[in-house]
């Protein structure tokens, strides 16, 4: 089945920054473009003068907008858009089949709206089984600078991190980017220290050593996969959501990858995606591990 990436409108200027980004990206990998805007009629239980065919008007205005803008602005992009009779998180949740990738627009500091209105957005980020890219919005552009690497988040083992590395690796080779690789650790407490853990560090030269010794072999198989494609290395002592956004200033794109965890007012992201998201000056992509 032949893949698209699908952006999520609303009206918006932040979704309209992520219409434009998905429209670039959708150019960078060659592959077509489907807007997609939420509306469902769900009429009140109260006596209302309820319009109907007003509101249904309203959400194909918007589509219209948003479509129209992107056509102008990237005439060569294969481009469709629908109304989708959904919620917006089924709506893009729904469109996961042929997705390459989901984008949704953010404010990042503070408030959200649109799709990412109160839980939708982190619902989207945490169940989707594609990865979700969050757009922040400056005057209606995306806050994208025209050059700077693919940052990447490994933690863990590599078998953790492939997704996550894979999705930044591909973004890179078809942006013509480098991707830098960051490997933030804390060191841990005593107790926590084992024999193994301790000889193998051992057998590193140490810790830091170590640190290097796991990236290295995280990005060994993508090194080999996409050989055009530069990379940096970076370990650093610190908790992963503050390197990474130390990190972030002169990147293109963050890609960060998540295991969501279900608590008990919904879906959970994790601390360093949702340190991202809300911090990061650079569209972040969060791709699903699970």
């Amino acid at each position: 089945m032949s893949r698209e990436i699908v952006a999520g409108v609303d009206g918006s200027p932040e979704s309209l920054a992520a219409a434009d980004w998905a429209a670039r990206e959708a150019l960078h990998r060659g592959l077509p473009l489907r807007l997609a805007h939420a509306w469902r009629w769900e009429p009140l239980d109260i006596p209302l003068v309820q319009d109907r065919a007003g509101q249904e008007r309203i959400a194909d205005e918007v589509l219209e907008e948003a479509r129209a803008t992107v056509a102008r602005r990237h005439p060569e992009v294969a481009l469709t858009a629908e109304v989708i009779p959904d919620t917006p998180v089924a709506a893009l949740l729904g469109a996961e089949e042929r997705a390459e990738l989901l984008v949704i627009g953010s404010r990042g500091h503070g408030a959200v709206a649109g799709f990412l209105l109160g839980s939708y957005g982190q619902q989207i980020i945490a169940a989707a089984t594609r990865p979700v890219v969050a757009v922040r919005s400056r005057d209606g552009q995306p806050a994208e600078p025209p050059v700077g690497d693919v940052l990447v988040g490994q933690l863990g083992d590599p078998e953790d991190s492939a997704a996550t590395l894979g999705f930044a690796f591909a973004t890179a080779a078809a942006r013509g980017a480098a991707v830098r690789a960051v490997r933030a650790w804390n060191l841990p407490p005593l107790y926590a220290y084992s024999p193994a853990s301790m000889r193998l560090a051992d057998e590193a030269g140490g810790l830091v050593p170590y640190e290097e010794k796991a990236l290295r072999e995280a990005l060994a198989p993508w090194r080999e996969r996409y050989p055009e494609v530069p990379v940096s290395e970076h370990v650093e002592l610190g908790s992963a959501g503050q390197v990474l956004l130390s990190a972030s200033g002169a990147a293109q794109l963050l890609v960060v990858g998540r295991r969501a965890k279900r608590g008990a007012i919904g879906p959970r992201i994790g601390s360093v995606a949702h340190a991202a998201l809300h911090l990061a000056p650079c569209p972040v992509a969060v791709v699903p591990q699970d």
